[in-house]
Formats: structure tokens, sequence, C-alpha cells
């Protein structure tokens, strides 16, 4: 019986709509903790911006339960949390900071655009489409609408947008969503930015699902240069792009020039992201069906075992992410001769699939 070789997961980045520091009125110290946050933010020192936006949250509360610079501090502890897959803590903060700017500013507002495209963000990492569609096309209406249809904010979200549908196999609603991104990002910030990095890779993304390689690679090579200059090279985004990069690859069979890559990966993101992300897991599932591909099934085990232990916990137990986890070890059981522990995780592989696309 023919296996089929397990699908490749790649890790995903989105633009998180991170508050400036503008209010009216607004405090000295508070405006010192933001700008602090984000700084750190950029640079994924994550224990800093978390310090600096509580010190900022602790502030804006006191300024009043609907005042806009609570709302602003909400929404970026909370996209601090999703940058670290800490969701659960995420949502409450979203949903609280969207309460708060519909109220003070009304829903047409640019900033609630911004809340609506973060908390659509969440509910795509959590694998929750069809909560997270109407909330980005919604954002996508008010951004256009107030600010132009040639804004980098509409590019933000026509890039998450793209990413929704693509992770649905829209591909043909995805294309058109993402190379409008890019050409505005390329407009508004310039070729060498690192956003235009992002919709980059992006783009390359969605021809590797197409299968179109030789339209794929060239786009990976440019944003990985980008992020290199732009950020540095230890920055988790160009683990990212090392990450896609070798997992194409591997798909042609260049196994010493994608080990090389995925490894450099793994380094970058352990040492900027800690050892639980999911972003780690998505490069750990990926060495493992390098390995896998070449017969080095006692290499690939430990790492599709730590790839799923990772995912469940951050992720949940019912996650795509656990399911395709799930199968891409099964088949390794199987080649190993285990299968009865193969259909187990197999069957609960199904189960998955099949509730998620009962709920989206």
């Amino acid at each position: 019986m023919t296996i089929h070789k397990a699908n490749w997961l790649v890790v995903g980045l989105v633009w998180l709509a991170l508050w400036p520091a503008h209010a009216p009125a607004q405090g000295g110290q508070w405006e010192s903790y933001i700008t602090a946050g984000q700084q750190a933010y950029q640079h994924a020192d994550y224990a800093e911006a978390e310090k600096q936006f509580e010190a900022a949250l602790k502030e804006a509360e006191a300024f009043g339960p609907d005042d806009v610079r609570l709302a602003r501090s909400l929404g970026n502890l909370a996209t601090l949390y999703d940058a670290q897959a800490r969701y659960a803590e995420a949502e409450p903060l979203h949903q609280r900071s969207l309460a708060i700017m519909e109220k003070a500013l009304g829903p047409a507002h640019p900033q609630v655009a911004a809340s609506l495209n973060n908390l659509a963000v969440l509910y795509h990492a959590q694998g929750r489409y069809a909560e997270a569609e109407p909330l980005l096309k919604r954002a996508l209406a008010i951004w256009e609408k107030a600010l132009g249809p040639e804004h980098p904010r509409v590019a933000t979200n026509l890039n998450n947008l793209a990413a929704l549908y693509r992770a649905q196999g829209r591909y043909a609603e995805a294309k058109p969503l993402y190379k409008r991104a890019l050409a505005i990002r390329e407009k508004a910030l310039g070729p060498e930015h690192p956003r235009v990095a992002t919709s980059l890779n992006s783009l390359a993304l969605l021809y590797r699902a197409q299968g179109r390689d030789a339209k794929a690679e060239p786009l990976l090579k440019r944003a990985l240069a980008i992020d290199e200059k732009a950020l540095g090279r230890e920055h988790p985004n160009v683990a990212i792009r090392l990450d896609n990069l070798a997992g194409m690859y591997r798909n042609q069979g260049r196994y010493g020039e994608a080990e090389s890559l995925f490894q450099r990966a793994l380094a970058i993101f352990e040492k900027a992201l800690g050892s639980e992300h999911p972003d780690l897991a998505t490069n750990l599932n990926n060495l493992a069906l390098l390995y896998h591909d070449q017969g080095r099934y006692g290499e690939a085990e430990p790492l599709y075992k730590r790839a799923l232990a990772i995912w469940e916990k951050a992720l949940g137990p019912e996650h795509p992410n656990v399911a395709q986890s799930l199968e891409n070890y099964a088949v390794l059981l199987r080649a190993t001769g285990r299968s009865d522990e193969a259909e187990r995780m197999e069957a609960r592989a199904k189960a998955i699939r099949a509730k998620r696309a009962q709920d989206n």
C-alpha cells in the first residue's frame, strides 16, 4: 500500500496592529511605557515588552473604564500574548479593547478596525475561521473608507484575509489579495521594508500550496534578504523565512541545503521565542519530515513528539496543527511497524478534522 508523504506545515506571520501612544491629555508615564513596550516587541524581547505593557495597563486603568488609552493598553498586551501563543489570555483583552473602542469612537473608526483585525488574527491562529472572516471583512471596509485603498493598514488587512483564505484552500480568492497587499506596501513603505518581506513570504506560500515552486523560490529568497538586513540575522522573522525556504528545498530533494536552514531556524526560534512556541513546533515538525524522507526515523520521532506536545499545549487538543502532527507521526509509526499506534493517531486526527469542518 502506498503511503503518501505527509503535508508540510509552514510558519505564518501576520503583522498585528500595535496601538501608537497618541491620545488627548495623556499621562507622560503611560506614553513612555507604551513606547518602550513597542520597541521591545519589535525586537522580539517579549519579557521586556510584557513588563512595559503591563505597566501601561496599570496606569490606564486609572483613566476610567471607557478611556481610549485603556483600550490601547489592552490591545497591546493582547497582541504580545498572541505572539507568544497565549491565546486564552489574549482573547478577553482583545474583546474588551474592541468594546471600549466601539463605545468611545463609534463603529466605523479606523482604530475599531484595528481591534477587529487583531481579534480576527487570534481566531485564525486557533483555527476559528468562520469567526475570523467577518471581522476581517468589516475591518477592510472601515479602513478603505476612512484611510483610502492604498493605505498600509489596508494592506495588513488584505494580507490577513488572504492568509485566512489560503488556510482554507481558497487559493483563487487569496491570490489577488496578496498581490494587492504587496503592491500597496512596496509603494507606501519601499521595497526593502519588513512588511514587504511579509507580503513576499505570504505570496510565496500560496504558490507553494499550488505546487509552483519556481515562482515561490525567488520571493522567499528576497523576503529572507530583506529581513536579515532590516531586522538582523537572529530575529524570529528571519527564522520563519529560513524554515519556509528549507521546506521548499526538502520538497525538491535538496536535503543538505534544507537541513542546514532548518537547523539555523531552530536555533533562532529557541533563543528568541522559547521552547514552547508554536512556530518552534512547526520547525520541529518540518525537520522531522526531512529526516523521515531520508529514512532517519530515530532522529525524526522525538521531533514529532515534541512538536505534538507543544501544539497541544499552546493551541489546544483540537487545533488543525495537532491533527496534522498526528497524521505525520502516524506515517512514521506505520513505516516502523507500529500500525496499532498509527491507527489510534489517525482516528484522533480524523475526529479533529471532522469537528473542525462542522464548526467552520
